[in-house]
């Protein structure tokens, strides 16, 4: 399967919305062309290398479909992207215009996995959070009762680092994500002594 592939300084996951403002004339055309055949793109963490120029990237990422659009007052084409499956970069090449487009393989959607009852507050905690940020996540299809959406939706939006976010895509398993998302929300929650 052949897609092309936008790196980003961010990580999305499977069933996660992704705010995009698109300046560059390549993702302009790509973004068009995505919109125009309702078809999938690649979303790619950077490793080395910036948005804007060349970059390489991580080889798992997360296809991505464009759910809304606007035109930004300053005249940027705004986009909502959707993720879908994940997949593994198999090889790229980069076009003339800078575009790169993938050769991939889709990856196995993760099991699903029942919230456990113990976890259970965290849901509740990701609810209030999800209804403050407002219009990102409103229209979001929910599962509060799914391991695997719940974790995926804090690893979105928890301050933690960029290669903590990717190692969770990589691995994909939901029991190992509510260890990591307990103990996070844990530190959150006790305040660092001072002095």
């Amino acid at each position: 399967m052949r897609v092309p592939i936008f790196p980003l300084n961010t990580v999305l996951f499977p069933g996660g919305p992704l705010p995009l403002r698109i300046f560059e004339t390549r993702y302009i055309d790509m973004i068009s062309e995505r919109m125009r055949n309702d078809a999938a793109f690649g979303i790619l963490l950077i490793k080395d290398g910036h948005e804007a120029g060349t970059s390489t990237s991580y080889e798992v990422g997360t296809l991505a479909r464009i759910a809304d659009w606007y035109q930004g007052s300053d005249g940027l084409l705004g986009v909502t992207a959707i993720g879908e499956g994940r997949f593994q970069l198999v090889s790229a090449e980069q076009q003339a215009d800078g575009l790169y487009i993938g050769e991939i393989e889709l990856l196995p959607d993760e099991e699903a996995m029942v919230l456990p009852d113990e976890y259970k507050g965290m849901a509740k905690i990701l609810e209030g959070v999800l209804n403050d940020l407002g219009r990102l996540y409103e229209s979001l299809q929910s599962n509060y009762d799914d391991a695997g959406w719940v974790t995926s939706r804090f690893m979105e939006i928890l301050p933690i680092d960029l290669e903590q976010k990717q190692q969770c895509l990589e691995q994909a398993d939901p029991a190992e994500r509510l260890k990591l998302v307990s103990a996070l929300l844990e530190t959150v929650r006790t305040p660092t002594p001072l002095g």
